[in-house]
């Protein structure tokens, strides 16, 4: 069997280095925002290019704490309009609805799956203050596109970049990430962060991921406990130096879906720069979906569809299922995820193919 995403095995390579952090972490008795956080926020800002790294939870919660920190500052009031893509995970949604923001919703281009640039502008009203993009799949939205809108009507721009880690961004602005187990850099256990160049802003996050508080027992702000863990950063900075190599694995399994897989019922994602696609998902698409799943299961590959069922139709926001976003809805009844990982053998990888050609 052909793991969709073989953790066990990416994670065995690294075991003595975790264990070895376990044990300094155990012998300094140092369990909360530590050293290991502070090195891996500086690590990670590094990485980016960012100026500052909050280590936090989540990535759900670096984003409920980016718009949180933008209404303190005076930037966002609640009730204010935000652009997001309608073709996206639901935590993207859902963290601008815990932040008492409004979001709107705009169609993708089916080529890409990310938003379509072409569409913000008929979505934007007096309210409309920000756009909150998701760099889809691992994949650079138009950021060319979306830059010059938000600049002429005075928008923020703030990036979901959940699957987008070690992607070659465009612009300084506010991101945020998750360290899921399964990410391109994934933790043991939940994990996020935020990067910015905003120094004010980073001195609400920091403050605002630990109750509100810089000073212990002072609290400035009505905050959360949302902090990274120590244990979690520790594994993050034995595993951030491979990122790089991680994500050229990706982009040359990636490479050889594109190149060799040729059968008229697939339709494979659209990519023009391969440097803007960090391949967290390669994801095709089918009108017989649950048979090419079938199908391929039969043959000892497992995929997962990412995502059944669109943040619209889902019964948590029933209020919104009678809206109608037919590219959205089309892409999430057709998508299916690939295997794709740097622990893939070249024979792993050619047969994938083979079995897809043969469908």
């Amino acid at each position: 069997m052909i793991k969709f995403l073989d953790l066990q095995k990416i994670n065995s390579a690294y075991q003595e280095q975790f264990q070895e952090k376990m044990k300094l972490i155990l012998d300094k008795g140092w369990f909360i925002l530590g050293d290991e956080v502070k090195t891996f926020e500086a690590n990670f800002a590094n990485f980016c290019g960012a100026k500052h790294c909050i280590g936090v939870g989540n990535g759900l919660d670096a984003l409920v704490l980016i718009l949180k920190g933008y209404i303190l500052q005076g930037n966002l009031q609640k009730g204010d309009e935000v652009i997001v893509p309608a073709n996206t995970y639901i935590a993207t949604i859902l963290a601008i609805l815990q932040a008492d923001l409004v979001p709107v919703l705009v169609e993708p281009l089916i080529e890409t799956y990310n938003i379509n640039p072409n569409l913000i502008e008929s979505k934007i009203t007096t309210k409309t203050k920000a756009i909150l993009l998701v760099h889809l799949y691992g994949q650079l939205a138009d950021m060319d596109a979306v830059i010059e809108i938000g600049y002429k009507h005075n928008l923020l721009i703030i990036e979901d970049a959940a699957q987008a880690h070690g992607l070659k961004f465009k612009g300084s602005h506010t991101r945020a990430f998750s360290f899921y187990p399964g990410k391109n850099l994934g933790a043991l256990g939940d994990a996020g962060a935020i990067t910015t160049n905003d120094d004010a802003l980073a001195k609400t996050l920091f403050s605002l991921r630990n109750y509100g508080s810089e000073k212990k027992y002072y609290n400035e702000f009505i905050g959360f406990n949302s902090r990274l863990d120590e244990l979690q950063a520790a594994f993050l900075n034995v595993k951030l130096p491979n990122l790089d190599s991680d994500n050229n694995s990706r982009r040359a399994i990636a490479k050889r879906y594109l190149a060799e897989t040729n059968n008229s019922k697939i339709v494979l994602p659209t990519v023009k720069i391969i440097d803007n696609h960090v391949f967290h998902l390669f994801v095709i698409r089918t009108k017989n979906r649950n048979q090419l799943q079938d199908y391929l299961l039969q043959n000892g590959i497992e995929t997962v569809i990412h995502y059944p069922i669109p943040p619209h139709k889902q019964e948590a926001l029933s209020s919104w299922n009678s809206l109608s976003f037919p590219i959205t809805e089309k892409s999430h009844k057709e998508v299916l995820s690939l295997p794709i990982s740097p622990i893939m053998t070249d024979d792993e990888v050619s047969f994938v193919i083979e079995i897809l050609n043969k469908y």
